[in-house]
């Protein structure tokens, strides 16, 4: 941060200070070691490399650094997600029903029965005026 700040520093120094990015891998985890087995029995799966991809880019968020594909890390997130819920990638979404308006025109009509049935009834009778002396 101080060396960015200097008036009159020279520009090879952000070759310094640029974060180095390592990558430690646990060969002892149980996760790399179901990854691995998957890798083995077929190791042109796309669901493999996916798996590898976020792990990976889990990896770099988790240490603050950014990564180039984002669109992509969410696409194999979502399909992920899908396949571990049963989910087929092809599946349509359902259309939006609008339940909404439905209540709200069914609330309207019974309020307005409400009002020609309170237009029908007679009107109670006044009370008649006490004769004063």
């Amino acid at each position: 941060r101080i060396m960015k700040a200097q008036a009159l520093r020279d520009n090879s120094m952000s070759g310094y200070m640029a974060s180095k990015k390592t990558l430690e891998i646990n060969p002892r985890h149980p996760i790399i070691k179901a990854l691995k087995e998957k890798a083995t029995e077929d190791p042109e799966s796309q669901e493999v490399k996916d798996l590898a991809k976020i792990m990976f880019e889990t990896a770099m968020l988790e240490s603050g650094f950014n990564f180039d594909e984002p669109a992509g890390f969410a696409r194999r997130l979502f399909n992920m997600v899908r396949s571990n819920m049963g989910v087929s990638a092809d599946e349509k979404m359902e259309e939006e029903v609008e339940e909404i308006e439905e209540v709200e025109e069914a609330e309207e009509a019974e309020e307005a029965e409400e009002a020609d049935a309170a237009d029908d009834e007679p009107e109670a009778e006044e009370e008649a005026p006490k004769d004063e002396l």
